[in-house]
């Protein structure tokens, strides 16, 4: 089976895309190439953060592989947090600051629609390929469930009662944005 390594420090990304991959393609952590670099995130979108990291490991350590990056757009406050997600509160990259930062700014808030968007950049050799999925939903007003990670817990994915964080794994790696990515990824590489 083919290998290819997945530029991220993320634990909760690493075991989702590797239950969406397993049986088509097995990924290496950056642990495991003897990568423990931190990969900055400075473009001002996800596909130039995603291809940072990209070609951090490519360059740096010689490895096809694969990264990507997600980000919660919200209607109402103009496609924020977006590209800045993970650091919505502070640099410390804390979940739950993060989501008390949004509902506070959505408080009184009537329209609440938002997408989850994730842009997946693979490169091979010279070749660099883009892949994207998103899905679109709505932020509520309290954190449900306990599955998942990130803005889960607030939110509700259009066709679905519950949030991401109450729907649990099965169902979010075959709905969601990131999982919507990979299958993109997944079928260009049958095709080749």
């Amino acid at each position: 089976m083919r290998k290819l390594v997945f530029a991220t420090n993320n634990r909760h990304k690493l075991e989702e895309v590797g239950d969406v991959l397993k049986g088509h393609l097995e990924i290496l952590s950056l642990k495991e190439i003897n990568c423990f670099d931190d990969i900055p995130e400075t473009a001002a979108t996800l596909e130039g953060n995603a291809l940072l990291k990209a070609q951090h490991i490519f360059e740096n350590y010689g490895y096809d592989c694969f990264a990507d990056d997600t980000g919660l757009e919200v209607e109402a406050l103009d496609g924020r947090p977006g590209v800045y997600s993970a650091r919505y509160a502070g640099e410390d990259q804390n979940a739950a600051r993060n989501m008390e930062k949004l509902l506070g700014e959505l408080d009184g808030q009537l329209n609440r629609r938002a997408r989850f968007r994730t842009v997946v950049v693979l490169i091979e050799g010279a070749k660099v390929s883009y892949f994207e999925g998103k899905i679109e939903g709505t932020i509520i007003e309290q954190k449900r469930g306990s599955a998942g990670f990130g803005y889960d817990p607030v939110f509700v994915p259009d066709g679905y009662s519950q949030t991401f964080a109450e729907l649990g794994s099965e169902i979010k790696n075959k709905i969601s944005h990131r999982a919507l990515a990979i299958q993109e990824l997944i079928q260009y590489l049958k095709k080749k």
